[in-house]
């Protein structure tokens, strides 16, 4: 487990899943050849040796703001029908992880899910006498009020159970906030729009005594998008809208500003810095 410290905000990263997955699954066009001037980098973190495959982990940020104790992100879950094999009907130590860090389920005072893929929402919810309920039962659940407008009429291509077993719960009980893209947490931590990748996405900001770090969600998937903003990510729901929140989002948060990827392997946090007309993750 990782952990970082920005100003007063402790920052945790507890991961549910790794996995290692064909790298040009997710974007068509990441070829051997076309990594190979960004092999120097991505390697070996990133990138694994022969190039065609990369490792992606599904974690959540527990992120401790004052006296908050904020979930972001609840990855896969246990129990649950998916139609990926490694994802289906799950059992882990998932919680216990989250306990070790500072969170178990009573202590958790915010969950916040960046979108609503069945990647991001799958602890929202466990299994109790046959039912689905809230795991973290003193917690506030923030659901984005743009992304829920989408989703509500819409299933996740990658995961259409979820929203029965993992949203719709949540919906219907009286935890959930519903907020929009720029709504502030805590003193030290507010959400900005990042749309493209859902209509409704958002990314987390971090900001105490002057330092500054950024969780990006699934505006990036994966380092290689900071070389290649524009090559297509098959999970964005707007790719070119997506493209353009990418370029914008390392025009604002290049150089100095810690960024944290929602699936970036270990390590986890770096910089991103000019790489020529391009820009590369420096960890």
């Amino acid at each position: 487990m990782e952990s970082w410290k920005v100003g007063d905000v402790q920052i945790h990263r507890v991961v549910d899943l790794l996995m290692d997955m064909p790298t040009n699954f997710l974007f068509p066009q990441a070829t051997p050849e076309q990594l190979l001037p960004l092999q120097s980098w991505l390697m070996p973190h990133f990138l694994n040796a022969s190039a065609d495959t990369m490792t992606v982990s599904v974690h959540t940020f527990v992120v401790q703001s004052g006296d908050a104790t904020i979930v972001v992100d609840t990855c896969i879950g246990d129990n649950k029908e998916r139609d990926a094999p490694n994802w289906n009907m799950r059992t882990s130590n998932f919680l216990d992880n989250l306990t070790e860090r500072g969170a178990p389920r009573e202590a958790v005072d915010m969950v916040l899910c960046t979108h609503l893929h069945v990647d991001h929402v799958g602890w929202n919810t466990i299994l109790e006498n046959d039912t689905w309920v809230p795991t973290f039962p003193n917690a506030r659940y923030l659901i984005g009020r743009e992304e829920w407008a989408f989703w509500e009429h819409e299933d996740d291509p990658f995961g259409k159970q979820a929203k029965q077993d993992s949203i719709l719960p949540i919906v219907a009980s009286d935890l959930v906030q519903f907020v929009e893209t720029d709504h502030r947490l805590t003193d030290e931590v507010r959400l900005v729009p990042t749309p493209g990748h859902t209509p409704g996405h958002v990314s987390v900001l971090i900001e105490s005594r002057g330092e500054r770090a950024i969780i990006t969600g699934d505006l990036f998937h994966h380092p290689l998008q900071f070389a290649h903003p524009s090559w297509q990510d098959i999970a964005d729901v707007d790719g070119a809208i997506a493209e353009q929140t990418r370029l914008a989002f390392m025009q604002e948060y290049g150089d100095e500003t810690l960024v944290l990827g929602t699936h970036f392997a270990s390590p986890t946090a770096g910089h991103i810095v000019r790489d020529g007309e391009f820009w590369r993750f420096d960890v």
